[in-house]
């Protein structure tokens, strides 16, 4: 087996911050649609489709705690204007200006320049999310010269998958698809010593396509890599503390913090297929994150039977939530019947008035009584925006 060379890593790390970069800007622009503040615009008897004012999208960012003051916007702004992420509606100015000046993102007038890096970029993540949301086996712990990893894949087995899920015809390309998302910095194995060959040796997914961006994470030189936990499209994640730095927070019963995911909708365009993206919410606390699975906030489970019960304690409520740009917010747990493990008391979930504890009784109609909840979180992330769904929480008395 080869080593990675030094050289490749730096490449790698290079295009990582590339693809954070896409990542964040393809989040802004969905949140930005979903404001409303991109929209069809008139200057001189002519429109311009798809557009925002560049002075109300600076009052827009500042409004929505994305940047301190107006000259760290623009630095933002500017830094997905260099990355052709946005652009001046008529090309006319190379500097993002804080006035009445129209841009507009590239991929909502078709300009986005899809090179090679690109495509690898949306490939791999099309592969991470279908990973994500089939039913299987492929990652898991395991051990690799005696040091165990988390959410790990074995190489010969990756390749298997591939083949049969018709992503690729040959164990050779579909190897040579599995270099290319490492020198890509999407995939790398676990001690970063080895390129990815058909074998037995271990690789993990270094691209977190999941979690949501802060917009000032644009301006961080180096990229932050964020281990996931091993059981499904909710993961924990462990990050620094860091000034400014914003996790989604949760707090079991015994009052231990713990950094927990929250479901969130794709970054990319439906041709990408489902995701999930994490929540930011004021940090509530120093207390070090753990990369165990939180433990569950249920005081005792309870039976599909017992919830069914018309003498039972339980009462219904039903939500419609209407997710926004980034998701809906809230974690999945447990099996038959699932529970509310979290809420991002900042999405649409809390808004609704979803709580923790509560018990899943149905997804837009359908009974998930008797389901797990990696089969609720795929019915929830590969259905409609708006969701409706009934739960059980117990009477207080």
């Amino acid at each position: 087996m080869d080593g990675i060379g030094n050289t490749t890593q730096r490449r790698a790390a290079e295009l990582e911050r590339m693809a954070e970069v896409l990542v964040t800007g393809e989040q802004l622009r969905l949140r930005l649609h979903e404001g409303k503040v991109i929209k069809d615009r008139r200057h001189h008897l002519r429109t311009y489709p798809n557009c925002f004012v560049a002075k109300e999208l600076i009052d827009w960012l500042m409004e929505h705690k994305e940047a301190p003051e107006r000259d760290t916007a623009i630095r933002i702004m500017q830094k997905l204007l260099d990355q052709s992420i946005i652009h001046h509606v008529c090309d006319e100015h190379k500097e993002f200006k804080d006035m009445k000046l129209f841009y507009r993102f590239r991929k909502d007038d078709g300009t986005f320049p899809l090179d090679s890096e690109a495509k690898v970029f949306m490939r791999g993540q099309r592969i991470y999310e279908k990973l994500m949301i089939s039913e299987n086996s492929l990652i898991q712990t395991r051990a690799e010269e005696g040091v165990t990893y988390e959410r790990t894949l074995v190489a010969s087995e990756f390749i298997d998958w591939l083949v049969q899920e018709g992503e690729i015809t040959s164990r050779e390309e579909a190897e040579q698809l599995g270099r290319r998302l490492l020198e890509h910095g999407i995939i790398q194995h676990v001690s970063s010593r080895h390129h990815f060959s058909d074998g037995d040796l271990l690789f993990q997914f270094r691209m977190n396509f999941r979690r949501r961006r802060r917009l000032l994470e644009l301006l961080c030189e180096r990229s932050r890599v964020i281990p996931e936990s091993q059981d499904s499209p909710f993961c924990l994640r462990k990050q620094p503390a860091e000034p400014g730095n914003s996790s989604f927070l949760s707090v079991s019963p015994t009052k231990e913090i713990r950094v927990v995911s929250a479901v969130r909708r794709s970054s990319m365009s439906s041709s990408c297929g489902s995701s999930g993206y994490y929540s930011s919410s004021p940090t509530l606390s120093s207390s070090p994150p753990v990369l165990c699975n939180p433990k569950s906030v249920l005081k005792r489970q309870v039976s599909p039977e017992e919830l069914q019960c018309p003498a039972g304690p339980f009462l219904k409520k039903t939500f419609t939530i209407v997710g926004d740009a980034v998701g809906w917010g809230f974690v999945v747990r447990g099996s038959k019947p699932c529970h509310i493990q979290a809420v991002d008391p900042g999405g649409p979930a809390a808004a609704a008035g979803m709580k923790v504890c509560q018990f899943v009784v149905s997804v837009n109609g359908l009974s998930v009584l008797n389901l797990d909840y990696r089969t609720v979180s795929s019915l929830i992330l590969t259905g409609p925006r708006t969701v409706v769904m009934e739960v059980m929480e117990e009477m207080e008395y």
